[in-house]
This record gives structure tokens, sequence and C-alpha cells, in this order.
């Protein structure tokens, strides 16, 4: 399993949420985290305010921020190398970067008409409603 570390500006708590008012990127990646760590994919995340140590300790963080600051966080380690910087990683690259299925992120596949079949004999008692006119 791949390994993915998060590591991001000083917050006021672990995950941000936190006060009035809400990120809705950070409501976001709470979301899908805990999404994912129900189906065992674990990324840890590290915020500057309450895990310093892990910044220091992370020689590619560490010359990252040294060389462009904190401005470039949230950075975003996936076995050792940053893949991203400054903002967090999509739903999509959760699931390119991880290689999960998208219901690992809590996403629901689309529903097209092509994938909803009727119960008992079918559309139209077993016609075609490929065009819609009878479903």
């Amino acid at each position: 399993m791949k390994n993915m570390q998060i590591f991001e500006p000083a917050m006021c708590c672990s995950t941000g949420l936190c006060g009035v008012g809400v990120d809705t990127e950070l409501l976001r990646i709470s979301t899908v985290l805990s999404s994912m760590e129900k189906n065992d994919v674990k990324v840890v995340r590290y915020n500057l305010s309450n895990s310093p140590q892990e910044f220091i300790l992370n020689n590619t963080v560490n010359t990252f921020i040294k060389a462009n600051g904190v401005d470039g966080l949230p950075i975003t380690v996936l076995d050792g190398e940053i893949v991203i910087t400054g903002r967090y990683p999509t739903n999509a690259e959760f699931v390119k970067l991880l290689n999960i299925p998208r219901s690992y992120i809590g996403e629901r596949p689309l529903v097209t008409k092509a994938t909803i079949t009727k119960k008992g004999k079918g559309c139209c008692s077993g016609g075609d409603c490929s065009d819609g006119s009878c479903c």
C-alpha cells in the first residue's frame, strides 16, 4: 500500500473544522480521509501547529519549506516524494495516486439511463427503451 502524508499550515485544531466559519475544502478533505480510513486506506495529516516536529523530521518537506516558505502548504507527500503543493489533492487525484476505487473516497458511481433496469419483465414488457420513450 502506498504511503501518503499531508503537511498542512498552522490551524486551530487537527482538522481545521473549528470555529463558526467552516472551510468547505477542509470539510471535503476530512470527509474523504474518513471514508478512505473506513476502507483501510490511511492518509496521515500533520498540522504545523500540532505536529511541528514532523515538518522538521521529514527532510523532503523541511527542504521544501526552507526554499519556499510555508506559503506552499499544504504539501502532499506520496512514498516520500512531494506530489502536490499549495493545495489539497482532488478526489480524482486521491483515486489515481493511491490506486483505489472511487467508492473508497465516498463517491458513488454515476447512474445513467443505461444502468437502470426495471423489475419484472423489463421496460415495456421486454421492448427497447433506449430512447427513453417508454421508461
